[in-house]
């Protein structure tokens, strides 16, 4: 049971860090300018936006490694 869980917040904190990574701003823009990534210039620095999406991604990726951990311990045994 326990494992079933675990297996499914990996799954679905797996999707959404992909998703994050691929809203990220690239060189030349990306998709978070959809989102008023863009309305400063590319000369302006970060905004609100992606300090925010920066914030968001990071906390999906350490929950993203607790998770991993805690599967590979439940599955160890």
């Amino acid at each position: 049971m326990v494992n079933a869980v675990l297996i499914g917040l990996h799954v679905v904190v797996s999707l959404t860090l992909v998703l994050l990574i691929l809203i990220h701003a690239g060189r030349g823009g990306g998709l978070s300018d959809m989102f008023g990534g863009a309305m400063g210039g590319s000369s302006a620095g970060a905004t609100v936006v992606e300090r925010n999406l920066d914030r968001l991604t990071v906390i999906v990726a350490l929950i993203f490694g607790v998770a991993t951990i805690l599967l590979s311990l439940r599955l160890k045994t």
